[in-house]
Order: structure tokens, then C-alpha cells, then sequence
């Protein structure tokens, strides 16, 4: 198993490019089960989850080719649901989409529970409710889950949550249903956005793309595309707290800001100065793209509470980097994680490292700054604390070692090597273990 050997107290400077979205890049490659031509997509970012979610493919009998880094062509033509790679399957999160394509495709699926970041309890319960209204029985036997498709979909499904798997599988699930379906209390996140972008494209009509009432018209077959794949979010955020806890000054390029209105603004609040400097052309006319200079060399300013929200809310992902932003402020904040009840575990970690943070109950902490960090070995239990704790060794003095680095490869491209372009002190290491 690989580890960071990370030497904080450097300062940060030069350039890092986002990679495209993880969570926009598992559901479009689900969807290309849709057709049986082939999609070639770009700016597809180079990590666990999306190489894992492609060997599912070709498990199945996909035929998938790297055409470029961050280029691949995928042909579904001849896949079989029966030979799909169950312990794949039961390694990622991100499976739980292959439901919706398969079924839309071919009425019937038996598979395996999905697997991923273990940050509480993810029920599927959303999922089977909607499934149920769309005509689909769901029975589990041996530890696998039998779906079917049984009778004709409702023509309008309600939600029971904002739920952003939830809404994806629908839409992929309908993406063949010439009916037309209305979809409410659909989570808007950038990733469902992204999705329903990719299926236009392919031929599916859907009105209401950013909005939390969703109308999609499928088609009787979807064609083939050439398709971009939108910039991460998540990761343009955790660049920012990294300038911020670094006291860096970098640019950061290939950014969507429209999708980080609100983080934006939390920034900006905080102190830091983002100058963003739009870019003339974007793959997709429906956002613009920039490169945003971020000057962490601010006196840091806490906020008095930040909690997570549904798009366009304050993104569940970015909580944790934004709490290791505010042990370098000055002041008391309030940090109210109310979406997961296990994603807490990091803090033991950055109080490990000095850092002042009182636990209040699983969902919401009170952070006192600024404190000093120090360099220790401390453990990447999940994706996002992974980057978080990253952030954190950089920020501090010595030399501290990142454990189970696997959770970050699962979502961040050649972390370690961008994070060295910009003259960070980051080093992987194999323990010999597996």
C-alpha cells in the first residue's frame, strides 16, 4: 500500500490544472451502455474509480480504448449484464449507476451490493423507491440484488431526498422510456448537469437541466458522441483551501466557476483573493471556463458556521478541505456536516497535528484558530479526508506520512506529481503492504 511522505512549510507557486470531474465522469461512462455506438469522451480524469468503472465495462464485453491521457473511445455494442465482475462491483460507490443503464437497456439486472468510501450509512432505499415507480420490482436473494423491469412507469416520480445517484439513475433508467417522465425533488448538482448534457447529445430530450424539476423524453435508441467532460468542482476547491493553508499564491487552471458560486463567495469571505481570468472558448456552451489566481498570503478570517446544502448549496465535499482552512483563521467556527454520520474520523487526525477542534456530536464540530500544524503520520480513512489531511501536512511544520493513499488516488489524477510542479515537498512511497 502507498504512503505520502509530505515536508510542510513550503511555499506554493507556479500553475496546477483541474482534472475533469470524478462524479460527472462515472455516471456519463455509465450511460454509454445506452448505445451501441461508439462514444468518445475527453478530459477524463486518470483515477481508481473511473479505471475500475471501466473494467466493469469491459468485464461485460465493452471495448474500451485509450485514444489520448485523458481520451477514451467506448463501444457497448455487444456487452453482457451476466458477465459483469461482481467483486468490481462491490469495490465502488459509483456501480450503483450501471443499474439504471441496464435496465433501461435490457429490463433485468443481477448484481452485487456497490461498494466505496466507508463515511456512514448511504442508504439505496432512494433509489429502489424511484425504481418502483418506474415500473421496477427490486428483490434481494444470496446477497444480490435482482431488479426488473415489471410494469409501465409512472409519468411523474417524486423523490424521497435530494439525491444525486439517486436522480442520475433515473435519468439513465429513462434515458430509453419515449413516454416522457417528470422527475421531482431532483438533485441539480454539476454532475447531474453534466449528465443530462451528455444524454442530449446522444438524443434524449430534457428540460429543467440545473433545476430541481427535471422532464426527460428518451428516445428509442441513443447515438453515438464526442463528448467533454466537465472540470472537477471539488477540485478547484481544495486547490483554494490548499493556497490558503499554505499561505500560496498559484493559479489554477481549466475551472468552471459557475458551479462554485457559493464556495466562492465563503472564500472571499474568509479572506482569500481569488482573481478570475476567463477563458474565450469552453467545450460546452453551457458554462465557460477560467483560470482563477488564488492569494493565500491574507490574514485569514473565520466565519462563525458553515454546513453543507443541496446545489447550489455549499458542496458535502468541500467541508472537510474548508475545515483545515479554518485552523489557520483567526476565530471560533461552527462546522455542521449533516449529510453523513461517519465522515468525521479526520478530525482525530488533525487534532493529532495540533490543530483545536472540539467535537460537538457525529455531525457537527467547533474549530479554534489559528493553531500551528505539525507533521505526523496521520490516515487516509476516505476520499475527501485524504486531500483534506494532504492539505494539512503541506500547511505544517515537519515532515508527516499520509497512509492509505489509495482513497485519494480513487479521485484525484496524479496528485502527488501536480502538488510537486508546484514546488511542494511530496514524496509516494510503497510500505510493502497490501
Amino acid at each position: 500500500m502507498s504512503n505520502f511522505i509530505i515536508q510542510g512549510g513550503h511555499n506554493l507557486h507556479g500553475s496546477i490544472k483541474v482534472a475533469g470531474f470524478k462524479n460527472a465522469a462515472t455516471p456519463i461512462i455509465a450511460a454509454t451502455l445506452l448505445t451501441k455506438e461508439d462514444v468518445n469522451l475527453h478530459n477524463v480524469p486518470l483515477i481508481e474509480d473511473v479505471k475500475r468503472m471501466l473494467q466493469i465495462l469491459v468485464s461485460m464485453g465493452a471495448k474500451v480504448v485509450w485514444t489520448d491521457k485523458n481520451s477514451v473511445k467506448i463501444n457497448c455494442a455487444d456487452v453482457d449484464p451476466a458477465k459483469m465482475d461482481m467483486k468490481l462491483v462491490s469495490t465502488m460507490r459509483s456501480s450503483i449507476l450501471l443499474m439504471g443503464a441496464l435496465l433501461a437497456r435490457f429490463g433485468h439486472l443481477r448484481t452485487k451490493e456497490p461498494g466505496g468510501c466507508q463515511i456512514g450509512s448511504r442508504s439505496m432505499d432512494t433509489h429502489f423507491d424511484a425504481f418502483a415507480k418506474l415500473g421496477i420490482d427490486v428483490a434481494k436473494d444470496d446477497n444480490f440484488y435482482i431488479l426488473e423491469k415489471k410494469r409501465p412507469a409512472d409519468e411523474e416520480i417524486v423523490m424521497s431526498e435530494f439525491s444525486v445517484t439517486g436522480t442520475e439513475n433515473i435519468l439513465l433508467a429513462s434515458a430509453l422510456n419515449q413516454g416522457g417522465i417528470s422527475v421531482k425533488i431532483a438533485a441539480a448538482d454539476s454532475s447531474v448537469q453534466d449528465l443530462c448534457w451528455f444524454l442530449q447529445k446522444m438524443g434524449a430530450e430534457i428540460e429543467g437541466i440545473g433545476t430541481h424539476n427535471l422532464n426527460i423524453k428518451g428516445a428509442k435508441s441513443l447515438h453515438g458522441v464526442d463528448y467533454h467532460i466537465m472540470p472537477d468542482p471539488i477540485e478547484t476547491g481544495t486547490f483554494i483551501c490548499l493556497a490558503g493553508v499554505t499561505r500560496s499564491k498559484f493559479m489554477i487552471e481549466n475551472v468552471a466557476p459557475s458551479f462554485l458560486y457559493m464556495e466562492i463567495e465563503k472564500y472571499k469571505e474568509v479572506g482569500l483573493k481569488l482573481d478570475i481570468q476567463y477563458l474565450d472558448k469552453s467545450p460546452n456552451p453551457n458554462y465557460s471556463l477560467a483560470n482563477i489566481e488564488v492569494d493565500g498570503k491574507v490574514d485569514l478570517q473565520a466565519i462563525k458556521k458553515l454546513h453543507d446544502m443541496p446545489y447550489p448549496g455549499f458542496a458535502a465535499d468541500l467541508v472537510q478541505p474548508f475545515t483545515v482552512l479554518m485552523t489557520q483563521a483567526e476565530g471560533t467556527t461552527l462546522v455542521h456536516d449533516w449529510m453523513y454520520d461517519g465522515r468525521l474520523k479526520y478530525v482525530a487526525e488533525l487534532k493529532k497535528m495540533g490543530a483545536n477542534i472540539v467535537v460537538s456530536d457525529p455531525h457537527r464540530i467547533v474549530v479554534i484558530g489559528p493553531s500551528p500544524l505539525f507533521g505526523k503520520e496521520i490516515t487516509s480513512f476516505d476520499l475527501r479526508a485524504g486531500a483534506t489531511l494532504i492539505i494539512a501536512a503541506l500547511g505544517a511544520s515537519g515532515t508527516s506520512t499520509v497512509t492509505n493513499i489509495y482513497q485519494v488516488d480513487r479521485g484525484y489524477e496524479m496528485l502527488d506529481e501536480r502538488l510537486s510542479n508546484l514546488g511542494a515537498k511530496i514524496k509516494r512511497e510503497d510500505d510493502g503492504s497490501v
